[in-house]
């Protein structure tokens, strides 16, 4: 006899919803139940084109006894709220990024997940890549050493359109911050995740020429807990000089990861062979290999590979950024 699959749900139907359906699509042990849009014609075209039921209204989506998880595709300022409710229905979140847009938000998330039985996980689909986690392995098992100075680089070009596009973009009530929060979120997340926890930072956000409230520059200067030191460049201004990496230097040696490839590796005294990945591209396969996670996750009850609780640490450096900006000050954290 098969096992069963994990009917999932997505509550969304935007741009970042079709790395969703493709990742349920993917995922044998998953299918898609139903589909959620607040406009009603949107839900209703997409529980068409996949043949599922159609929802405008996310209270009566959550009151369907055939749904076990909800992938949360809204805006950022409505996923606190969101996967609270979701949770005291009893099922499971995958929550885009950011999992929230304040950091008391996120712990509310995380406390009600953790009280009422349900598991959530945050999406962060480059951590999934064969590269970065061969690199981890590497951090891991020392073969760089103690490290010295770790930084991530994230710039991209948003014209004014891009935020003109959708009323939420660009706000501090739905988007929750700019170039760190909405873009650089990825970047900042797999920096921690490599080179450590983060024990103090000193930031500055700013909107340098975009019409948004948010920032579309910042740049952070970091020390983390392994007593390294580190930087953090994002901007959305940075036309025809896409920059997306992440360098890594220890005492044995130096990784750059630019993009999801690993375009430097050096380790004094021997010699490295990097494998020869099979193709990965963030969007979407990092979000199916998250996606067919969770339903295994659900099938064996254990924990999705990235939780509630690892969706907190990227979030608070960009919060921690936007407080030293405020107060011009160093931001301290336990």
């Amino acid at each position: 006899m098969s096992e069963r699959k994990v009917r999932f749900a997505v509550v969304g139907c935007g741009g970042i919803s079709s790395s969703h359906f493709i990742g349920i699509e993917r995922a044998p042990e998953a299918e898609l139940a139903a589909v959620c849009d607040v406009n009603a014609m949107r839900a209703e075209e997409y529980g068409a084109k996949y043949g599922v039921k159609a929802y405008s209204d996310y209270g009566k989506l959550l009151a369907a006894p055939d749904i076990d998880v909800v992938c949360l595709c809204t805006p950022s300022g409505m996923h606190a709220d969101q996967t609270i409710q979701a949770a005291e229905a009893g099922k499971h979140i995958v929550c885009e990024k950011p999992m929230a847009i304040q950091l008391h938000d996120a712990e509310r998330m995380v406390e009600a997940c953790e009280t009422l039985g349900v598991k959530l996980a945050t999406i962060f689909p480059r951590r999934m890549s064969p590269a970065s986690r061969f690199v981890k392995q590497l951090l891991d098992d020392g073969r760089l050493g103690r490290l010295s100075l770790c930084s991530g680089y994230v710039k991209f070009y948003r014209d004014q359109a891009y935020y003109d596009s959708a009323g939420w973009r660009g706000t501090w009530a739905m988007d929750g911050g700019g170039a760190m929060m909405n873009q650089g979120i990825h970047t900042i997340d797999l920096l921690q995740w490599l080179a450590g926890p983060v024990e103090s930072l000193h930031g500055y956000a700013a909107n340098v020429l975009r019409s948004i409230e948010v920032e579309d520059t910042a740049v952070v200067s970091l020390q983390f807990k392994s007593g390294a030191l580190g930087s953090i460049e994002a901007t959305t201004t940075a036309y025809k000089q896409p920059d997306h990496r992440i360098v890594l230097h220890g005492d044995k040696g130096t990784i750059v990861l630019t993009g999801d490839e690993i375009t430097t590796l050096y380790v004094i005294g021997e010699k490295i062979e990097i494998p020869a990945f099979e193709p990965f591209s963030v969007v979407p396969d990092g979000h199916a290999a998250q996606i067919r996670d969770m339903a295994q996750a659900v099938l064996h009850d254990r924990q999705p590979v990235i939780t509630g609780r690892d969706g907190k640490h990227s979030l608070e450096i960009i919060l921690g950024t936007y407080e030293s900006q405020r107060s011009h000050r160093e931001i301290l954290f336990g």
